[in-house]
């Protein structure tokens, strides 16, 4: 059995004592917008299969009362894969769930494997197969069916017994403090969600623009990210990709210019065209520290015995190379931006003894 909660009244009853964790998920629709709107809030009090509770965020005065279950300390979220989610939490609540546990995250520091869903995690955990029929149903519509609210009670349901599991096996493996620092860095990046400095370096095209170019192309996509923001509405809609890199590499000498490119793109922004030539004709202040990609220049030999590095120390951890370091990350460090970010705590003690003296040769 689960509980419809449409008042906050109702939900400051349900949770006036709370365990030492909870099972937590959403539903949310970004499909026209830049940021998740939040549709519905589902919470696994305990194990019990009656103690699920459907939050109805839409109702007023809802996302006020979600607020002292998120940042009550004493209990851990338990939930999987919630990047997206916590964007959903920050944007319309103001805050986020803490502290965390990732299911998935700590699945892959069990060694289960990188991004495993939660069906098969479930089933792991479990040996209870669920559905997938609701997975891009319209969460905004009231009612919701009877269909959609057994999906939403699902995804909540089993976190628990997939937390007490985890939580064993990682103790066994001594990495509890591993995915303490990675959901911990999680809560971080959500919280500052002012995108990327660098988002360049995300377009595999941008290897093939001279320097100039790419940081034109930075421009213009820092200009897209604000207007996305600012309009709340997806960044292909603003300015796509491909047409981004066009612009940065054939750089229009002015506004005829820009227009006639505008004009052969079908997709292209016009309404906003004034704004697109103040964007990619004024330098940004900090442009010039931007690190480029760079594509053919990299040194490729380096590059492969630093995957083969990592590959050799996450088979012996038997935990996925892409959850240890990706290529992207292995890149930076022979850009020299050393071992920040995702690559510090753990991950810098478990792998610079082996990659150090690669990168010093």
């Amino acid at each position: 059995m689960t509980h419809w909660i449409n008042t906050p009244d109702a939900l400051r009853a349900r949770i006036s004592r709370l365990p030492a964790s909870i099972g937590l998920d959403t539903e949310f629709i970004r499909e026209r917008t830049y940021w998740p709107q939040l549709a519905l809030v589902q919470i696994a009090l305990s194990p019990a299969e009656d103690d699920i509770l459907l939050v109805d965020p839409l109702a007023a005065g809802m996302a006020e009362a979600l607020v002292p279950l998120l940042t009550d300390t004493r209990v851990l979220k338990l939930m999987h894969s919630p990047s997206e989610d916590l964007v959903a939490f920050q944007h319309t609540c103001g805050t986020l769930p803490a502290p965390l546990f990732d299911t998935q995250a700590a699945a892959a520091l069990c060694g289960m494997g990188a991004g495993l869903s939660y069906q098969k995690l479930v089933v792991s955990v479990t040996g209870i197969e669920l559905s997938k029929g609701e997975t891009r149903s319209d969460w905004l519509r009231r009612p919701l069916s009877d269909a959609q609210l057994a999906y939403a009670a699902d995804d909540v349901r089993h976190l628990h017994a997939a937390h007490t599991a985890l939580q064993a096996k990682l103790d066994a493996l001594q990495r509890s403090s591993w995915l303490e620092e990675d959901c911990a860095r999680q809560l971080s990046n959500a919280s500052e969600n002012e995108g990327e400095r660098w988002p360049h370096l995300g377009l595999r095209s941008a290897q093939f623009l001279d320097a100039p170019s790419q940081r034109r192309l930075l421009r213009l996509l820092r200009w897209r990210e604000a207007q996305a923001r600012s309009s709340d509405r997806p960044r292909s809609w603003i300015l796509d990709n491909e047409l981004a890199v066009t612009l940065a590499r054939q750089n229009p000498a002015d506004r005829y210019g820009l227009n006639t490119l505008l004009d052969a793109a079908p997709k292209s922004p016009r309404s906003l065209r004034d704004a697109l030539w103040q964007a990619l004709s004024t330098p940004l202040s900090d442009e010039q520290d931007a690190p480029l990609v760079r594509g053919e220049e990299r040194d490729k030999k380096q590059l492969r015995a630093l995957q083969d590095a990592v590959a050799g120390v996450a088979a012996t951890l038997a935990i996925p190379e892409g959850t240890l370091a990706s290529r992207r990350l292995l890149e930076g460090l022979q850009d020299g931006n050393g071992w920040t970010g995702q690559l510090a705590g753990w991950r810098q003690q478990v792998l610079q003894p082996h990659l150090a003296p690669l990168l010093s040769s």
